[in-house]
């Protein structure tokens, strides 16, 4: 996991900024060997351009050793900016 940890924070959090791909938070379990994280895009061709990308493609050697299994959940917000009070 730590070795997960440092390829995520090295290569996947950098790469995902300079296509505009924020990450919001991240969480490791580690008695279930997870690591959940929160991201979200302006657009769907936005992630695509993300996907595509020839620095996303070389990800490969980085999740290989790491990733067993992906789960992925869209999700849509249903709550707005909470106002601030003066």
């Amino acid at each position: 996991m730590d070795s997960w940890l440092s390829a995520f924070n090295e290569h996947i959090m950098p790469t995902s900024a300079r296509f505009g791909i924020r990450i919001h938070a991240a969480w490791v379990n580690r008695p279930q060997n997870e690591f959940i994280w929160v991201r979200s895009y302006d657009s769907p061709e936005a992630l695509e351009k993300y996907n595509t990308s020839p620095e996303r493609a070389a990800y490969g050697s980085i999740t290989g050793p790491h990733v067993a299994k992906t789960e992925v959940r869209e999700v849509e917000g249903v709550i707005g900016e909470v106002p601030v009070a003066n």
